[in-house]
């Protein structure tokens, strides 16, 4: 555990370090002088990057975050006592509201720089020799509305899990049998919760698990966890989502740190994730850019656990019974349970941990209105406890745990900066509305370096795990259905609801997501600004550098639309079950006897891909087994799979386990590993780009997705055009019959009048 408390030498220098940067941040000097100090300290930035000496020692780490934040300050000193001039009553709200954005931006800025000032990295603790001394554990996997293959796979991988014999429990919370459910008024629905009861009470029958559930579906997943609670009685509670499958090695890993600190209530671990995200999957660059999740597991959580801070994420994670008991259970006032759980034991001078090995395999919404369920539901969650429990003002914390988790949930409030972001350009270059006083020359000054300091900032702390640039793409799709989600929550704190996060959804075709409308409208106001901006330039000569500046950002707006937009053509998913890569050897058998070495393409608990060494004519759908060394068990198995293509040496199989113990070793094999994805996650973090090409990478990429995403629209308009062609084709026929027969029967009924 980190020591916070300095000598008072120490404490004396820190100070008066503190006062002499205080100092230069205020100093005022002249537009040369202040350009050549931010360009000075930009190069003395790049230099302690360029040449790792940043990353050599503590010290050195401390002066790159020092001169960073000194460029920052003197730059929103500058921006607050220079640039808020008082123009009109319309040009003076709109500059306010774009510097609180800035401001915003500036401070999450800073408490990053502040949480991951000195990263911990933890060594597990070993567990005891004498295995009669272990915490028993309740391992608690919560389900709603799953499938029962995704519950059977990460069932048994818990069972897999090391540990000692007699120990360890596995228990199936179904929240969508309840009795509740089960009595519904509506006869389908009683009928479906009764049939998904039975048919979870015979998995877990037949596998080794224990089925749970209870009366009332009440408090969403912390109420299913605290009724399981009390249903229990192990040392430790260990929870996994549904779809998060655990390697062999998960309690190995953790459970000795409980046994080193009796004062523990949390070891949590990364959430790692086999399946792509909206970005990752609609731009296809799945395995080749880090995956969004790992700025927060891979660094932040160990700038939290330097700070005692590291927090509860839901999954993947160990607890202490007694710590839970103490606070009532999973806390359940917002909809972010385990953050506020965590919150709460740390008041209570309860302490947690953070283990940086990937040992379990989830699932990701892949769809973008699943992506946009879950995130608007972290952002209302952690606002409702920045609402309801104010870390600021919480007993029991230290000033560092304070601040940690405020910023943990301040954080979520960038929709409103991203937004005013996308906006603030059009207020000026069509209303002319003065949002941003200031010259050219000060814009080169001040504005400039802050902005290159903080993405070079940015790049030094997450560059392998983030690449410049993308978190600004990830904040704009969220931000416009987030901030629906947050305002909703600053008028009625208590209103959200638990919504489950859809996952594994497959689709046949290619379609454009039906939440792309705003973005349209956004997109549109980009093009009409550039092209005020355009006509500003001729027409306006004295105020260029204000439009050479505002079209700048403008165009920076558009490279991240297109972004979206390729984010929004949702592409085609029909596997339900993701494949990982894998680089394994194994022997396959035909039903004839016939063999041939084979290796791994990629794999998951369903099937597997292969390449054979020779070429091996085999029957469709023949059944085949398979001889493979299974690391996560250390031992030679055969498994039976069933051929479902093949294309010359390349074939595709699924599983077909013929026992309980077989479908054990298929879940080891695909999931029981954890070096594959310690392996996976080091070549996605090697791949880590400079930031002028990460740059260019998102241009590349938003170029295509735009250009993409509308030959979709314009294929689909034409579609729907050809059919209201259509339709007027037989409209107007139809007219023409009727009319026909109409004026037809009046002539007949004329001619014996006139006869």
């Amino acid at each position: 555990m980190p020591s916070l408390r300095l000598p008072s030498a120490w404490a004396v220098l820190w100070s008066a370090l503190a006062l002499v940067w205080l100092y230069l941040a205020w100093l005022p000097v002249s537009i040369s002088s202040q350009a050549l100090l931010a360009w000075s300290l930009v190069v003395v930035l790049w230099a302690l990057k360029r040449f790792g000496l940043a990353g050599r020692a503590a010290v050195l780490r401390l002066l790159f975050l020092c001169l960073a934040a000194l460029v920052t300050a003197r730059y929103i000193i500058w921006r607050a006592t220079s640039t808020l001039g008082f123009d009109s009553p319309m040009s003076w709200i709109a500059a306010v509201l774009l510097f609180a954005a800035e401001l915003y931006g500036v401070t999450v800025y800073g408490l990053g720089l502040f949480i991951n000032m000195m990263p911990l990295r933890r060594a597990p603790p070993p567990l005891p020799a004498d295995r009669s001394t272990w915490p028993t554990v309740d391992v608690f996997v919560p389900s709603y509305n799953e499938d029962a293959e995704i519950l059977e796979t990460t069932l048994i991988a818990a069972l897999n899990m090391r540990y000692a014999p007699g120990r360890l429990k596995v228990y199936l919370l179904d929240d969508g049998g309840t009795e509740q459910k089960r009595h519904d008024p509506d006869p389908a629905k009683a009928h479906a919760a009764q049939l998904r009861h039975d048919t979870l009470q015979a998995l877990c029958a037949r596998i080794g698990a224990q089925y749970l559930t209870r009366q009332r579906n009440e408090h969403a997943k912390a109420g299913n966890i605290n009724s399981a609670l009390q249903q229990t009685s192990g040392d430790l509670v260990v929870i996994f989502d549904a779809d998060h499958v655990p390697t062999v090695d998960f309690l190995e890993r953790t459970v000795g740190s409980f046994v080193a600190d009796p004062k523990l209530f949390l070891v949590q671990t990364p959430h790692f994730f086999i399946n792509p995200d909206p970005l990752e999957h609609n731009w296809k660059i799945f395995g080749r850019i880090p995956s969004e999740n790992e700025m927060f597991y891979n660094v932040i959580q160990h700038g939290l656990d330097f700070w005692e801070a590291s927090f509860f994420c839901g999954s993947a994670a160990v607890l202490r019974r007694a710590a839970l008991l103490e606070v009532g259970g999973v806390s359940g006032d917002s909809i972010t349970e385990d953050a506020e759980t965590a919150l709460s034991l740390h008041a209570l001078g309860w302490r947690s941990a953070y283990i940086n090995h990937p040992m379990i395999a989830g699932l990701q919404p892949e769809t973008y209105s699943g992506f946009i369920t879950q995130r608007v539901r972290w952002a209302q969650g952690m606002l409702q406890i920045l609402l309801l429990k104010n870390p600021l003002t919480q007993r029991g914390l230290r000033w560092w745990q304070r601040l940690a988790y405020f910023n943990s949930a301040f954080f979520w409030f960038f929709p409103f900066a991203r937004v005013a972001f996308m906006l603030a350009p059009a207020a000026y270059l069509i209303f002319g509305l003065h949002i941003y006083n200031a010259n050219l020359p000060q814009f080169f000054a001040y504005a400039l370096p802050h902005v290159v300091a903080a993405v070079m900032a940015s790049d030094y702390l997450f560059g392998r795990v983030r690449w410049a640039f993308v978190s600004e793409l990830y904040e704009l799709t969220q931000s416009l259905y987030a901030l629906s989600g947050l305002i909703r929550v600053l008028k009625s704190p208590r209103s959200p609801s638990f919504l489950v996060t859809p996952k594994g959804e497959q689709r046949d075709e290619e379609f454009i997501s039906d939440l792309a409308t705003p973005f349209y409208w956004l997109f549109v106001l980009a093009i009409v600004s550039m092209a005020f901006g355009v006509w500003r330039w001729f027409s306006d000569p004295l105020t260029r550098d204000t439009t050479l500046i505002t079209m700048g950002w403008e165009l920076f707006n558009l490279v991240l639309l297109s972004g979206v937009m390729g984010v929004l053509l949702e592409r085609r998913q029909r596997r339900g079950a993701p494949r990982m890569p894998i680089d394994t050897a194994a022997v396959l058998i035909a039903a004839d006897g016939r063999r041939a070495a084979a290796r791994f393409a990629d794999l998951s608990a369903t099937g597997c891909r292969l390449t054979l060494s020779r070429s091996l004519l085999l029957p469709l759908h023949s059944p085949l087994t398979l001889d493979v060394f299974i690391p996560a068990f250390k031992l030679q198995a055969r498994l039976h799979l069933r051929l479902a293509w093949q294309r010359g040496r390349e074939l595709g199989a699924h599983f077909e386990p013929a026992s309980i113990e077989e479908k054990r070793q298929v879940v080891a094999l695909a999931y029981g590993d954890s070096q594959r994805w310690v392996a996976f996650r080091h070549g996605r973090e090697a791949m880590a780009r400079s930031i002028p090409a990460a740059a260019w990478f998102l241009v590349r990429h938003g170029a295509v997705g735009l250009v993409q995403h509308f030959a979709q629209l314009s294929r689909v308009s034409l579609r729907q055009l050809h059919g209201l062609s259509r339709q007027a084709h037989i409209i107007v026929w139809r007219t023409l019959r009727l009319s026909w027969r109409a004026a037809r029967a009046w002539v007949l009924d004329q001619a014996p009048a006139r006869s």
